[in-house]
């Protein structure tokens, strides 16, 4: 029996599937898993597209969303418009 290499990306098909992997993230990840996401995002819908969505050359786009890599927030609010997605700000339950 053969099997592949599990890729989050692979299910990441509509833009419902997306924001709720973004929400879950951010709801329990850390600023590595934030970037990390959307790199995962960023691939599913297509790096090119991203890269040009976002005026930033491919290479740097895979720089920026690599592990252990710490973007300026004005990269993330970019590609995080480029995916489709925004920042909503909710208080916390007491």
């Amino acid at each position: 029996m053969e099997t592949s290499k599990f890729d989050i990306a692979d299910y990441l098909d509509s833009n419902e599937m997306i924001a709720e992997y973004l929400n879950s993230v951010l709801e329990d990840g850390d600023n590595s898993d934030i970037i990390t996401a959307l790199g995962h995002i960023a691939k599913a819908i297509g790096m090119t597209k991203i890269a040009e969505e976002t005026g930033l050359s491919r290479p740097s786009l895979y720089k920026a969303l690599s592990d252990g890599a710490k973007p300026q927030f004005s990269t993330i609010m970019k590609v995080l418009k480029a995916v489709g997605g925004q920042i909503r700000i909710k208080p916390l339950s007491a």
